[in-house]
Formats: structure tokens, sequence, C-alpha cells
């Protein structure tokens, strides 16, 4: 069909992103069907790929294009099963014909796939273009078995797919996916369109690497190289290159999955022994110590030694020509060296392209090195000038150690990776592994009591005749302050005395470096105070308890406004201080604590086992930024925090499946305690270093599910919730043992209070715990703030879980489905009963009532046979324990099926920023919710408060009943035996239909008729 220069309707499907897996074996093989007034057409099959690149475009003939803003385009994907030549719903989308350019104009879209009914699973995007166009050609559609092959009939765009090159496409195990983009609120920052809720489009400017081509294999094999400079990923799992590491498959979902990786450990190579939880990795170790004899033009000036493998290169800092000593380190993976000789150059700083002297080593005779050997002794080697010829007795002599090692190396943190030569220098001190130590964080409680002949300053004394003074005390530890309560006036006391006896509590770290401020103010007007008298105290002089015996007192004294003046006497105020060692400063949310220690280490007790972590990598993370040239790249590292401990891995740069194959240990204390692992993007490798590290996602692991001594290494789904919904953004790979040396002393600590005694003898409220939680929050990430490299207080607040206690409707919903999860044994057993009673099962009902029967005769067989069933179900279920520790369950966090808008509420800030109405919509939404509960709360005061009226003779009636009838049961119990009373009462409760009736019985009745409360309320 020939263009006849009308304009056509072009809709270019571009790519998919995060597809629902519809095919059983956690993928999809995805293709795009859009209709459009009658005219259907769909894209080619993408098997087993859930992020499917078409780029495709499909052109609709148009009857009027004036109507076009009335129309819509109806754009499905689905999942074609080739099985039973069928298909699956993946999501939908609906285009308004408004939203379509002109040729030339024409942006991609990146639309939220849609539900066709309630009952579909649905996720990801899809990316479009639409636009108007005379020169794009209508295409005829061949029926191909689904695979939707469309033949141009003139020279469009699309290509002519034959059956050949079908059938070979089919056997070739190659296929091209993209590297996506961040979803959600990334998308906006990497130049994709997110559509909102009214369904309006912010087109932007794609942006130059946005989708780069990847090669998959089906089966593990080398690298296959790409054109466009895309890493090969294998189909099984990970980025080739190094080992076929990662058992698994390229699936996006949600699931935990158990992996096999070569560690250390498990081979017979004894240099490993001590990273055994991680895979082994060569590097060549290059060691620049200093030179000497340097000559250079001029005199003076500043040399550098650059360091050359291949296509890496590391120079060093510039120093003096005449003292030049580096002592730096330079790392070359292995597995990235694409030369047999390293060269090592010294230089003049100025001077790019010359050298002053040179020395190069054979790859093939540099020795190997494996800790617990020393360090090997650097050696003097005669540098050749450019001529290469050394035997001049006046060529300088570098001082050089060169080796080949693993990450069990001295060297390794503190050395140069070649991975990071494109780092700038401000950003290279970033990118090394560290480990931090938490300050050691006390309780300070100051009780403040009373102050005496307290002098008013210049404006309260001439306000005096016409008011009472306001008097409180204000105390300030650095950035915390509390205040007291304004003093109320007593007939005993002067004005001049105030009394308080109140208690605060502030969060204080060691070393003791501020003062403890505690100031008498008096409250003129609201937002108006004076000054009356101070005291300051080093708080390292302040007497420490460890227990709850009583501290004595102290009287000090104020300085006022009169102190330079001489006076007679001095205002005072009367103080008790002390710093509790005995509490632990809870810095984390108490659900996920990693350490329950008291803060005295002389009430620490022998740590009960050890934790080991092997830090082995990550795999299919998403982009989390675009650098110039290359597209979406992600700089990950990894923290890990358990007690005082925190972790920090070296930052992979730029790279999806970063390897870090780093082994930490923790000594612990408390089995019952959790330990957190997360994943960020490093913001300080370029050249901003004031930017925020963004999450990637977090995982916890709870120590008393890990069975002792035993391995575990799983991949750990890395999850984050977005504004647009839950998101996969790749998998953690780790492997975790903990182990024990004596296990009474583990089975002992479950008998042992969680908190220290001080949180049982003087407990502190709730609303206590939460303000110096939060203290505690800002006190850890001031300090780990000032470390260098620094650890940002974004990543302090996602370690630590700052926002736990916010409000969301999500989480509100979440816990309800978690009561209802752990009361549906009572609601099993009630359904039971239902069912003894109604007799739909005889022989189970005549079997309860024989045993029924049988205990209440012999009640000394009740408590026995009923440990026994419990023991008895607990051996049973011992074949169908979990084998694996306990991950983020989307389903369980109520993420998977949460409403958008409840999201966006979770997501909003603290106080809100929203528009007027979307205010109002949730307020009035919380205001249903609020009714149902306060319903449901009402419903059970009136039953309670019919207990209350059996005796209360509100209703004289009935307390008279209550009471006559108590006198009776009371003779009748007495000549009875309990135990045929009871044998009676069941077998009357558990009588066959037909001797019921289905009135309700008199008791409950009577109890529906008794008063309540609910009478008097407005």
């Amino acid at each position: 069909m020939h263009s006849n220069g009308k304009e056509k309707v072009v809709v270019e499907v571009v790519a998919a992103h995060n597809l629902m897996p519809k095919d059983g074996e956690g993928s999809s093989s995805a293709f795009v069907e859009v209709e459009f007034e009658n005219q259907r057409q769909k894209t080619q099959v993408k098997h087993r790929d859930l992020n499917p690149v078409w780029n495709e475009k499909l052109v609709f003939h148009v009857n009027d294009v004036a109507d076009l803003p009335y129309r819509t385009i109806e754009v499905n994907v689905f999942n074609e099963r080739r099985s039973n030549n069928s298909r699956n719903f993946l999501g939908k989308v609906r285009v308004s014909g408004s939203t379509i350019a002109r040729e030339g104009e024409e942006m991609p879209q990146l639309y939220t796939l849609d539900k066709r009914s309630l009952f579909s699973h649905v996720r990801g995007e899809l990316s479009l273009k639409l636009y108007l166009s005379t020169k794009e050609e209508v295409k005829q559609v061949i029926n191909g078995g689904g695979t939707g092959a469309v033949v141009s009939g003139g020279g469009g765009s699309g290509g002519v797919v034959s059956k050949k090159n079908k059938k070979m496409q089919h056997q070739s195990g190659n296929m091209v996916v993209p590297k996506q983009m961040g979803s959600g609120q990334e998308n906006n920052k990497m130049g994709l369109g997110l559509q909102n809720n009214h369904g309006h489009l912010k087109p932007v400017e794609p942006g130059p690497g946005d989708i780069k081509p990847v090669v998959i294999t089906t089966v593990p094999g080398p690298v296959t190289p790409t054109s466009g400079g895309g890493a090969a990923v294998s189909h099984h799992g990970g980025v080739n290159g190094g080992g076929g590491h990662f058992r698994g498959g390229f699936c996006n979902d949600y699931a935990l999955k158990e992996t096999s990786p070569h560690l250390g450990g498990l081979n017979n190579d004894k240099t490993t022994s001590t990273y055994d939880l991680v895979e082994q990795m060569q590097y060549l170790y290059v060691r620049i110590v200093k030179a000497r004899d340097i000559s250079v033009f001029g005199g003076g000036g500043e040399v550098v030694a650059e360091v050359k493998l291949g296509n890496y290169k590391g120079i060093t800092k510039r120093v003096s020509s005449g003292h030049a000593e580096w002592d730096q380190v330079f790392a070359f993976s292995k597995d990235t060296i694409q030369s047999s000789v390293v060269e090592v150059f010294v230089k003049e700083n100025n001077n790019k392209d010359d050298f002053l002297g040179r020395v190069w080593f054979d790859l093939n005779e540099v020795p190997k090195r494996a800790p617990p050997d020393s360090q090997l002794a650097p050696q003097w080697y005669r540098m050749e000038d450019k001529k290469g010829d050394r035997s001049n007795p006046k060529c300088s002599e570098l001082m050089v150690a060169i080796w080949f090692g693993t990450q069990a190396d001295e060297a390794f943190a503190e050395a140069w990776h070649s991975k990071a030569a494109n780092v700038h220098l401000d950003g290279l001190c970033s990118i090394k592994s560290k480990v931090y130590l938490s300050p050691k964080l006390w309780y300070l409680r100051v009780g403040v009591i009373e102050a005496q002949d307290v002098l008013l300053g210049d404006k309260g004394a001439s306000m005096n005749m016409m008011r009472y003074p306001e008097l409180f005390a204000k105390v300030q530890v650095g950035n915390q302050v509390l205040r007291t309560r304004i003093a109320s006036p007593t007939a005993s006391r002067s004005l001049a005395n105030p009394t308080w006896n109140e208690d605060l509590l502030f969060v204080v770290p060691e070393p003791f470096e501020d003062y403890l401020l505690i100031s008498v103010e008096d409250r003129l007007a609201p937002n108006r105070d004076e000054l009356v008298g101070r005291v300051i105290l080093p708080i390292g002089n302040i007497e420490r308890r460890f227990d709850d015996k009583f501290v004595v007192s102290r009287w000090y004294n104020l300085e006022t406004h009169e102190s330079k003046s001489a006076v007679r006497f001095a205002s005072r105020i009367h103080l008790r201080a002390s710093l509790e060692g005995g509490y632990h400063v809870l810095d984390e949310a108490t659900m996920y604590s990693s350490d329950v220690r008291p803060t005295a280490k002389q009430l620490w007790k022998p740590h009960i086992g050890v934790l080991e972590v092997g830090i082995l990598g990550a795999t299919n993370l998403m982009p989390m930024k675009i650098k110039e040239g290359k597209g979406g790249s992600t700089d990950a590292y990894c923290v890990a925090k358990y007690g005082q401990k925190w972790v920090r891995t070296r930052t992979v740069v730029d790279s999806l499946a970063p390897k870090w194959n780093e082994q930490y240990t923790w000594e612990v204390f408390d089995p019952c305690t959790v330990i957190s692992i997360g994943l960020f993007d490093n913001s300080r490798v370029d050249k901003s270093p004031t930017g925020r590290d963004t999450r990637i996602g977090k995982i916890r692991i709870r120590l008393s599910t890990l069975e002792t001594d035993k391995v575990y290494t799983h991949a750990y789904p890395l999850l984050m919730l977005h504004p647009s919904g839950v998101k996969k953004m790749g998998e953690l790979h780790l492997a975790v043992r903990f182990s024990c040396a004596n296990m009474f002393n583990v089975l002992h600590m479950y008998s042992m209070p969680l908190l220290p005694k001080m949180h049982y003898v003087q407990p502190l409220s709730v609303s206590q715990l939460d303000g110096l939680r939060y203290q505690a929050m800002n006190v850890v990430s001031s300090r780990l703030s000032r470390s260098e490299p620094p650890l940002g207080r974004e990543v302090v607040e996602y370690m630590l879980d700052h926002d736990s206690h916010m409000w969301s409707m999500r989480k509100s919903k979440a816990n309800f489905l978690r009561l209802t999860s752990v009361l549906s044994w009572f609601v099993a057993m009630t359904r039971l009963v239902e069912t003894l009673m109604t007799w739909r099962k005889p022989v189970y009902s005549t079997l309860f009532l024989i045993v029924f029967t049988v205990l209440v005769l012999v009640p000394e067989l009740i408590i026995p046979c009923g440990l026994l069933t419990l023991a008895t179900m607990g051996m049973w279920r011992y074949r169908c324990r979990p084998r694996h520790p306990p991950h983020m369950d989307t389903r369980l966090s109520y993420a998977e099926s949460v409403h958008p808008d409840e999201l966006d509420e979770e997501f909003d800030s603290f106080p809100t920023n929203r528009t007027a109405e979307i205010v109002r919509m949730r307020y009035d939404r919380l205001r249903s919710v609020a009714g149902r509960i306060q319903t449901v709360v009402g419903d059970m005061a009136t039953q309670g408060e019919r207990f209350q009226a059996l005796l209360s003779w509100r209703d004289p009636r009935a307390t008279f009943l209550f009471v006559i009838l108590c006198l009776i049961a009371a003779f009748g119990f007495y000549l009875v035996p309990i135990r045929w009373v009871v044998t009676f009462g069941g077998w009357w409760y558990l009588r066959p239909p037909k001797f019921r009736n289905k009135l309700p019985s008199s008791v409950v009745c009577f109890f529906k008729r008794l008063p309540t409360n609910a009478d008097s309320m407005l």
C-alpha cells in the first residue's frame, strides 16, 4: 500500500520494564497489541524477557484528524503461551488522542500498566512514542503463530521478517535487552516522563544512554562483546567474568534465591581460611615507596609516579623532587589484566608525555603472597632513561614492591583500585572500605528539684507589682533542650523559692565534650522569657551509677544578673544529676535491635558467639544516575550495622553487578538480635561531593532464625517502596554464618530479660523512649559524619529506621492483617467447635465427647495430654521448618495491592505539602476508618459495662435475679461434684441439633438486656 499523502497515526512501541512473570518459570514472553478505530496490530514476541525492547512502529489510518482528540488508543501487553496457543494479560494502557504529537516533535512517554479487572495481577511500565506522519505506511499483518511479524508495502522503516529469519531467531540463544532506567521517582531524574494521577504526561528529553543493549546468553559461556559497549549478562544470574558463581534465573521476582558461590572455605586452599565466606579475588599489587637521585631540569619542581598496566593507569600524589616519598599502593584486578608487563614511570608534574625514568616488570616473574606471610619488602630498582639505558651511574632509583595477592591482603583496604581510574581526586577517599564504631551513649538524668532566693530580672522586677512570676528551669546539653513546667505558687513557699521536682533525660556520647547548662527563666509573655540565673557543669564531672542506688543531690549557686556587683547572698538551685550506665540507649527501632547491652562496660557479660557475614556482590541493579557518554550507571557500596560496629564496603564504580567479596565479623551477646545490611549509590564519586547517597535497598536477618555453624548463601531481593509502588532494585548476595562455642550459654539467654535490669527497676515511658531514640540517632549520625570518609546522615537514618513511627495507611492495614493471622487459630478452633456442635461429622463429635468425658472424670490427664500434644505438633512440624532466613515480604507488607493515593500519603512530608482538596479527601477517609474502629471499641465497652451492671443495681430487677441465681447455684455446686457439673455442661453444649432450639438461650437474652452507659452518651 503506497502513501496517498494523508496523515497516519504512528505508535512506536519502544520497550517495557519490570513486567509480571506469567509463564510459570519466573519470566514472560511479551508482545504488544495496539487497537485504534477497529484496526489492530501487534509487535513481535520477546521470549523469556521481563524487560523487552521492540522499537517497532505500528501505523494506523485516520478517518478524520479533527476528531483525533476525541479518540483513544488501546494498548495491551500479553504473554504468549506456546504450549496451548493462548495468552496471558500483562497490562494495558489507554492513551488519549489529544496527546499525539506532530512528526519531529515526538518524545518517548513512560506509561504505567493498568489492570483490566479488579483481580488482575499487573506491574511494570511501557514506553511509547505517538505522532502523526505522512511518510509512514500502513503495514499488512501476517498471521504467523502469534509472532506479530509484519511486512511493509513500501519503503517504510519497518523491516521484512521472513520465515527463515524467524526460525533462526527462535534457534538463537542470544537476545538483546535494555539496561533500563530506575523506576518510580528515579525516572524523573533520568529523563523519563511519568504519568500522574490525572493521566497527563510530562514529555521530557531522553538521555543519550537511556537504553543500552546487553547480551543475555542461555548457557554459561564467555562474554559476548556488544557494539554498544554493553556488558554481557549470564542468563543464570550475574555478569560473566569471574566464574559461574550465582545460581538462580534471570527473573525479576521478589523471592529469596539460594546460591552456590565458590567460597574460600569450600576448597582445600588453607591460605583462604581466614576469608572462607567470600570468593577469592586475585589482585596485582604495586607499592611505590620513594625515589632518589632524581634530576629535574632547572632544579626543584614536583614529580609524580605513574603505574601503567595495559589500558589502566594510576598516578600518585605530587611530591617535591628533593624529597620524593609516596608510599602508595595500587591494586589491579587480575580479571582485567590485558598486558604481560607492568611499567612504573617517574614524571614531572607539568609534563605528561615525557618521563624522567622507567622501571618495568614481567608479570610471569611476579611472586605471590598470602597472609599470614609478612609484607613483601620493597627493593631499589635503577630506572632506565628515555633511551632505555640504565647503565649510567647517574640514573635515578625507585623503591618498589610488586606481588600477586587476594583481598585478604593488608594493603587491599587502602589501595587505589584500577576500576576507580575515572574518580576525581576528592572522591577517592569515599570509595574505600572502612569500619566505623558508634560512640558509647549514656543517659544523663537531671533532676531539677527546687530553687532558692531567686532574684527576678530588671524587666520582671518592674512588672512584679502587676503579676506573679512564672519561673521554670531550662536544661540544655548540646542541641538538646528540655524545660520543666512553670512552678505553681503555694501557701508554704514564697514566690522566690519555686519547686519543680522533675527528672529530665538526655543522650550524651563519650568522650564527654559538652557541658550541662541549667538556667532559671521567667515567662514574661508568650515567646518572651527573661534569664534569671544559670549554672554550667562539665558532664565529665557528673556522678555515674550502674544500678538504682540513690544519688545525693547538691546545691549550686546561680550566676545572676547581679553577679558582678557585691551581694550578700546568691540564688541557688537544687539538682540531682547522674549518668545512667545501667540502661541500654536505644538508637534503633526496638523490634530491630542489634544490641541490648547496658552502657557501662562493667555490666557486660562474655559474648556467646560470633557472626560472620561475607558480602559477595549484587546483581541486576537498577541504574541510579546518568553519566555522560555511559548512560545509566550505579556506584554501589554496602553498609552493615550490628551493635556498635558499622562496616562499609568499598565502592564499585560504574557497575550494575558489583562484586565486593569482603568478610566481616561481629561478637554476639544475644541471639535474639538483628543485623541490618543496606545498599547505597555513592554520590561523592562525581564532582558534587555535597550530594546525598541514594538508597537502593535494605535487608534484615534475625540471628535467632539461623542454625548454628551453618553457612547460608542466598540472593536477597532489594525491594524499595516508591510513590508508584514497590520496585525490585536488584539482588544482594550474602554468605552468613552464626557460630557459638557453648550451646548452653545460648539457650540460657532465652530465659534472661531482653533489656538490662534498670529498664524494669526504673522503667522509662514510651514517649520518653521515642524522644531519646531520636536524640540518640542525631548523636550517632553527627559523630559518624565526622569520620573520613563520612557516613552520611541519610545512610544512618535509613539504617536506623528513623521513620518507622510515622503514620501509614499501608502499614496499618498490614498490621491488621498480621493480627488477623495471629488470631486465625482462634477462628479455626471456633469453627471446629461449631462443627462438633452441629454434628456434621458424627464420628468426630462422638470421639470428642468420649475424650471430653474421660478428661473430666480423670482431670490429672488434662495438663499432661495438652503438653504432650504441643510437643508432638512441634516434632511433626520440624520436617517442614524454614530452610532459609526470612526476607522482605511484599505481601506481608501489603505493598503489592496498596492504593496509589495511600502511597502518596505515606511519602508525604510532615507537615503535609499537598493541596487542600487532597488533604480533605484523606481526612474524610481517615474519619471513615476511625468511625469503624470507634464502633468496635464502643461494642467492646458495652459488653464490659453489662458485666459491671450485674451487681450495680442499676437495673434492680436484673440484679435481683442474678443474686437469687447465684445463691441457688452456690448450694447446687456444693451438693453436686464439680466433675459431674462440667460433664453435664459439656454434654448439654454439644447436644445434637434435634435437641436444640434456634432461639438464643435464656442466659444470652438476660445478658443482652442489661443496661450500659451508652444511654448517657451525647
